[in-house]
């Protein structure tokens, strides 16, 4: 009998949220048992994604059967404006009859607002990591993961980390065999090298309360390779050092010595893709050596600034 696997869509959906995942677990339809889908959305018939392309034959959640696996996908609007209470009741129905429940990308958020996973670690895209955690305080949002399982619930990261979830659910039904022919058949990784973080090249610093904190934080970010240790910026804000460390921790959740790192990492990252060399980018990040540049790249990223310039710097191939 084949694993049947209700996939939540909605107005708005990202497109890649489902046909990522569609596809893998098309690829393993050869496979006895395969998987059987069925699209569930509040109301059921057409639904159109935020790429304009409709997704027809959608099914109200009571006329979706027994699911063994339900899988919510994304979209921007779920972590922009309150979600539709179609969509909630429609998971909640799911999920109350489900063994395995997972999300794709913000699908996280609509989890998260049914209480599912208060007391749960799970992940969210990077760009709106910050927002979940800050939205759903019992949930231990984990920003850098692709994806994470928590008992029955999985979650993955921002779109295309869908396929590298489904691919991890698929190994558990049938094994790391299967999972990795599928991989090779889609020419994507079983296991991508580092986190989301990579991906990402803004830093996502909450906009701190205090005058003092921000124009410490602007002076910071316009030259990251300036003298920024405590002592120097404690001077340079006129107050104590443990005065300054108390306010990184209660504005930003961090310490000063932290946060000037993420900085200097992100301006490293930059600088890489601009074509500096790593020990261009070591100096006029403020990180100072190679070796600091190294460890503070597979500290935050999981990779290496050599690997990180090479799948990130261009599309081509080198001759």
């Amino acid at each position: 009998m084949a694993h049947r696997v209700g996939i939540v869509v909605f107005e708005g959906v990202t497109m890649l949220d489902v046909s990522g995942p569609s596809e893998v677990l098309h690829q393993a339809g050869r496979l006895s048992p395969g998987y059987e889908l069925v699209l569930v959305s509040p109301h059921g018939g057409t639904v159109t994604t935020s790429a304009g392309l409709a997704l027809t034959g959608t099914v109200p959640e009571a006329d979706a059967g027994p699911v063994d696996t339900v899988m919510i996908a994304g979209g921007d609007l779920l972590a922009r404006q309150p979600i539709e209470d179609g969509l909630l009741a429609a998971v909640r129905g799911l999920t109350a009859r489900a063994p395995r429940v997972a999300s794709v990308c913000t699908g996280a958020f609509v989890l998260a607002e049914l209480g599912l996973l208060d007391g749960r670690r799970a992940t969210t895209h990077w760009r709106h990591a910050a927002m979940f955690a800050r939205r759903y305080p019992r949930v231990r949002v984990e920003p850098d993961a692709m994806h994470i399982r928590d008992g029955r619930y999985v979650t993955s990261a921002g779109i295309s980390a869908g396929i590298d979830l489904t691919l991890a659910l698929v190994e558990d039904d049938h094994g790391a065999d299967v999972a990795r022919d599928i991989a090779r058949e889609l020419v994507v990784f079983m296991q991508r090298p580092g986190g989301q973080s990579q991906f990402s090249t803004a830093i996502t610093t909450p906009p701190a309360r205090g005058d003092l904190l921000r124009s410490l934080i602007a002076s910071v970010l316009a030259d990251p390779a300036a003298d920024h240790s405590l002592p120097a910026m404690a001077a340079a804000a006129a107050v104590s050092t443990r005065h300054l460390a108390r306010l990184f921790r209660t504005e930003l959740g961090t310490t000063p010595a932290r946060w000037v790192e993420r900085v200097r990492l992100d301006r490293a990252q930059q600088l890489l893709l601009e074509g500096h060399s790593v020990t261009s980018a070591a100096v006029h990040s403020g990180l100072g050596t190679d070796e600091t540049l190294r460890r503070a790249f597979a500290r935050h990223l999981g990779t290496t600034p050599t690997h990180y310039r090479r799948r990130f710097a261009t599309t081509h191939r080198p001759e």
